[in-house]
């Protein structure tokens, strides 16, 4: 981790020590228990924003009368 940037975080007692009893039963670091952690919120937040963007364009779709794959082509004009 050439590009690593360490930062100091606060942590309630008892989440500090879960943390630790974590790394601990998957031989791995705080650090990296923390990284997957964040990286697991980082997918949810993507996810998240992505089922509101596809719902934003379900709803458009919708609006012309858009619900299948065959609409669609007739709608772009491509029967």
């Amino acid at each position: 981790m050439g590009n690593a940037v360490k930062k100091t975080i606060s942590l309630p007692r008892d989440m500090a020590k879960e943390i630790e009893e974590m790394a601990e039963e998957q031989g791995k670091s705080v650090s990296a228990v923390i990284q997957d952690a964040v990286r697991l919120a980082r997918k949810e937040r993507l996810k998240r924003e992505f089922s509101g963007i596809q719902g934003y364009w379900s709803a458009r779709a919708k609006e012309k009368g858009i619900l299948t794959e065959r609409d669609l082509k007739r709608y772009l004009g491509k029967n």
